[in-house]
């Protein structure tokens, strides 16, 4: 492939923008990244011509993939041609807003944001204002976005900023514990539990290679926050109209949290946020509580179109039946790689989502393990070997990953995350032969 066109552009970035980007995981990749020009159903072509199977789909927010059907392109011209934006309430974010409350279980009320991350820095506020407390549980090595209040990295006892540009004092109020550690999350509110203001959790580790929760573990999480009255959120920006289809992952799992985060698919590939929950909790946002909370673009109408008829597509259609038959596809057939070539690599995964984990460790006798990507599941032989935490993740083979393992599937014609920690995505726009084609680069790659 030739990518002369890409590093052209490249060049010229690193001129005016901090490291050539505007989003830094998008420098991942040595020595620069492909620059995208257009994509078509499943697919992506870059600004040389080079087309590849597109697993990332805009990091999850393309759930029916780069070619939007009739009726939702329609309803986003008619609303951008109406006008840019007023700067005042539209019916269209009121009925984007009553049909995520229709099919999200816990979901009464929603204030829209702009991005997953002012949606995170929007919940952790609006929980400490909800119960007059100042501190926020978080898993080690989760991402909820550029929010100050999560980007802390450390231990119940000692902890600290992940970046420069945070007061150390701020990080005094975060508390991050291992995921899947239901004893360290107890120990986390026996000492400071009258100071919790809330549990801010994934309901899988997506933005960390896709690991799933252990049995019981958010049923420990949701009996902690109710016997110290502290918020239990779910950040759903990635899982959210992913996993669980339009009733997101906390129908899946039978668990209702008391805020959730939403992002990406939510805004049907426009920039969006929101945060939703029970009225009695939301409704402390300004203008009727006190936890203040604003935003000029909030509620976009072209964004608002975007997203409800996206939903409204995935709900008259067979978009989660296509999408989910392709994934398990896809992990039953990675399964099969990585016994005969990587028996120590980890497959995971539910729904449309999909990873292989360069894991380090596995059993002696991989033939009974999960076919379908795995899912803590204690009879599977790899169970013990398998990442429970952000740190199992950040503890795999991440250079092979990054230096051998993603410039060969690119030359191969498929588009993996540019980031070895970040999910694969499957849209309506893929197909089988997506998959095959898929399939057959990993196993020339591995």
């Amino acid at each position: 492939m030739n990518h002369e066109r890409s590093g052209e552009l490249y060049d010229r970035a690193l001129s005016v923008m901090p490291g050539g980007v505007n989003s830094s995981v998008r420098a991942a990749i040595e020595p620069y990244p492909p620059f995208a020009d257009h994509g078509e159903g499943g697919h992506l072509i870059d600004a040389d011509g080079n087309r590849y199977v597109d697993w990332v789909m805009g990091l999850g927010p393309l759930l029916l993939g780069h070619d939007l059907p009739e009726q939702v392109q329609s309803e986003v011209q008619r609303h951008a041609s109406a006008g840019p934006m007023y700067g005042m309430p539209t019916e269209i974010e009121v009925e984007h807003a009553e049909f995520v409350a229709r099919h999200v279980p816990s979901v009464e009320m929603l204030r829209f944001v702009n991005s997953g991350t002012e949606a995170t820095v929007s919940a952790t506020r609006l929980a400490r204002g909800y119960t007059d407390r100042n501190k926020i549980v978080v898993m080690q090595g989760s991402y909820h976005g550029a929010n100050d209040s999560t980007l802390v990295e450390g231990d119940i006892d000692e902890r600290g900023p992940s970046t420069q540009g945070i007061p150390t004092e701020f990080a005094e109020h975060t508390i991050p514990v291992p995921f899947n550690d239901p004893e360290a999350a107890s120990e986390a509110f026996e000492e400071h539990g009258d100071d919790i203001a809330a549990v801010l959790v994934e309901p899988i580790l997506a933005n960390k290679g896709i690991v799933h929760p252990v049995d019981g573990y958010h049923e420990t999480l949701r009996d902690l926050c109710d016997d110290y009255g502290s918020l239990l959120i779910w950040d759903e920006v990635i899982t959210g109209f992913r996993v669980g289809g339009l009733g997101c992952a906390q129908s899946k799992f039978g668990i209702e949290p008391d805020v959730t985060t939403f992002g990406k698919i939510i805004g049907g590939g426009f920039p969006v946020g929101a945060i939703g929950g029970k009225s009695e909790i939301i409704s402390q946002f300004t203008p009727s509580g006190d936890v203040f909370q604003a935003g000029t673009f909030s509620g976009h109408p072209v964004t608002m179109a975007a997203g409800l008829e996206t939903l409204r597509f995935a709900a008259e259609n067979d978009v989660y039946e296509h999408v989910n038959r392709l994934g398990e596809q896809l992990r039953e057939g990675l399964t099969e790689i990585v016994r005969e070539q990587a028996p120590n690599y980890t497959v995971a995964g539910t729904d449309s989502m999909f990873k292989l984990i360069f894991t380090r460790d596995g059993p002696e006798n991989v033939a009974d393990t999960c076919a379908g990507g795995c899912k803590q599941n204690e009879s599977c032989p790899r169970y013990d070997y398998c990442p429970k935490t952000g740190a199992d993740v950040a503890a795999a083979e991440t250079d092979r990953w990054r230096r051998r393992f993603w410039p060969a599937m690119k030359e191969q014609g498929v588009f993996l995350s540019q980031n070895q920690f970040e999910s694969q995505f499957v849209s309506y726009g893929h197909t089988e032969e997506d998959v095959e084609k898929t399939l057959a680069a990993y196993r020339e790659a591995l």
